[in-house]
């Protein structure tokens, strides 16, 4: 600006200096070129501080935008580590409150179980007995080669003493015949001791020695006809159905010799 005003005095000194020499050489001619070097001047110095003016704003303007941008960015960080720590605490507590309704609901169910198979433990427990009741007895068992149940009794009586030897004919029914184990009594292997006695499906250990301790004159052995859940080779989660040992008599007729009503009296 103080170049701007130096330059306006110095043109109307130039302005003032011809008009009064040149006065009568129409010196009047010169005069607008000096007004237009003015004007010129005037412009440029002008659209200099305006641009200086524009480039100063501009670059606040860009300052701001950035500046704008960096606390959006800055806020955008923030809320979405926020949103993130609050799903995982939500997460967290979710988890753990399903942990602790799964381990309430198992506990509940081990409880319920408890009360529906109070015969569990007492299963289990024959399952795993060991004695020396048939110590002195040997059998052979005829049986399905495929027959679980039956390897389980198997090994039920070998706990408690047995010797036992297994065979696998094709057809079991005969050896059933031979040995006088009418159809009704009928269950899925058939145990001979040395002695002649038959023992048809899964009579308990314990039963077995009683029998051979003091058989009836008219017996030939015992029989526990089909399956019952939870007799000796039978176990399937704690579960009992009361079944009945039968005593087979040379002809042909049975009798209750056992009412078995929970699984201690297995033991």
């Amino acid at each position: 600006m103080l170049l701007y005003f130096l330059f306006n005095i110095l043109m109307l000194e130039l302005y003032c200096s011809n008009y009064y020499y040149n006065y009568q050489r129409h010196a009047f001619l010169k005069i607008p070129a000096i007004f237009i070097i003015n004007e010129i001047f005037t412009m440029v110095i002008l659209a200099t501080k305006f641009s200086r003016q524009f480039k100063s704003r501009q670059l606040k303007l860009n300052q701001l935008v950035k500046k704008a941008l960096r606390g959006s960015f800055i806020i955008l960080a923030a809320s979405t580590l926020f949103a993130c720590n609050q799903a995982d605490t939500n997460a967290d507590s979710s988890a753990a409150d399903m942990n602790s309704a799964q381990t309430q609901v198992s506990l509940n169910n081990t409880s319920t179980d408890n009360l529906e198979n109070p015969n569990q433990s007492a299963t289990i427990s024959a399952k795993a007995q060991h004695s020396d009741l048939l110590k002195n007895v040997s059998a052979t068992v005829y049986k399905d080669v495929n027959c679980g149940c039956c390897k389980d009794w198997i090994e039920h009586a070998q706990n408690h003493g047995l010797t036992a030897t297994s065979q696998h004919p094709k057809d079991l029914s005969l050896f059933k015949d031979r040995y006088g184990v009418p159809t009704e009594m009928r269950s899925c292997h058939t145990a001979v001791i040395t002695d002649g006695y038959v023992f048809e499906g899964h009579v308990p250990a314990k039963y077995v020695a009683q029998f051979l301790a003091n058989p009836p004159a008219q017996a030939i052995g015992l029989a526990v006809p089909g399956m019952p859940v939870g007799s000796p080779g039978m176990e399937y989660q704690g579960q009992f159905a009361p079944y009945q040992i039968m005593q087979i008599n040379k002809d042909g007729t049975n009798q209750v010799y056992a009412d078995i009503e929970s699984a201690e009296q297995q033991l």
